[in-house]
């Protein structure tokens, strides 16, 4: 019997084609709008990712912020919302001080989001019973992507290959982990390394590739995992490789290693003895009391 987030790891391909099919472009940021995307955990890193790819598509300057760190007094055009729950409440506090047009994206069409945000896209269909989020984080991107013009059938390919292939023992058994990505591939490193922790526990950090130089590989050593998302800068490889630790880079999407990342993490969870579905003090959403 698998756990709830197993099974929605392994769907992650599936959403991704019913995403590319169904962009809303019309509620999605218009090209040449000033933007910042915002959300909580997974939320904001999912943001930081989509922020990289909409300015390097060439679509306008675009932000990506924590919500409870929103800038005050920054003049947008647009604020793209991003929350599973929609019951978050630094986001929605967020949307009801602000009068910049607004769009969220949410997994639950019967939360305050819906009336919060001026227009509202339901993922209903990516939604999960995890507290971890993880097919409802790429789900959400590859349709933030695909508004973008890219086609996502190579990524999808490589979904479907992070989502069967085996796991290198190496992974599942490593003392930590530093996840590194370049452009929008940095917000995916600190999303990787978010599930780690998340799930399993384990110690991880992430770092912009070429930050990773500057003391973060310090730590590097024999039984320790440097773990690419993306393609890696000239020269990192051998110099993690230097260090005796292991420096993992397979060329995949990198929103597809980001599964081959959250399978790592229920691998590990299980070998700790860990329930993945109910990970130690976390809720589903963080709702503060007043």
């Amino acid at each position: 019997m698998t756990t709830h987030t197993e099974d929605e790891i392994a769907s992650q391909p599936a959403c991704w084609r019913r995403a590319v099919e169904s962009v809303p472009t019309g509620s999605l940021p218009r090209e040449g709008e000033r933007v910042a995307v915002v959300g909580c955990g997974t939320s904001w890193f999912i943001a930081m990712a989509y922020a990289a790819l909409r300015e390097r598509a060439g679509h306008g300057e675009t932000d990506a912020f924590a919500a409870s760190e929103f800038p005050a007094g920054r003049r947008y055009d647009r604020v793209l919302a991003l929350s599973r729950s929609g019951t978050t409440t630094e986001v929605l506090e967020l949307l009801s001080r602000i009068t910049t047009k607004s769009t969220a994206i949410t997994a639950d069409p019967k939360t305050p989001i819906m009336t919060a945000a001026g227009e509202v896209i339901v993922l209903d269909y990516a939604d999960e019973r995890s507290v971890v989020q993880t097919r409802f984080a790429t789900t959400q991107l590859a349709m933030l992507r695909a508004g973008l013009g890219e086609d996502l059938t190579r990524a999808i390919a490589d979904a479907e290959e992070a989502v069967a292939a085996p796991l290198p023992r190496k992974l599942v058994e490593a003392e930590q982990f530093s996840f590194l990505g370049t452009g929008w591939s940095v917000g995916l490193a600190q999303e990787a390394a978010l599930k780690m922790r998340e799930a399993s526990r384990s110690w991880t950090e992430a770092y912009p590739a070429m930050e990773y130089r500057h003391g973060p590989i310090s730590i590097a050593a024999p039984g320790r995992v440097t773990w690419m998302l993306g393609a890696a800068p000239d020269g990192l490889r051998t110099q993690v490789e230097e260090t005796g630790a292991t420096f993992h880079e397979t060329g995949l999407d990198p929103m597809a290693e980001l599964i081959r990342a959250q399978r790592v993490a229920v691998a590990r969870a299980f070998a700790r003895g860990l329930n993945p579905d109910e990970p130690v003090h976390l809720t589903r959403s963080v709702i503060l009391s007043s």
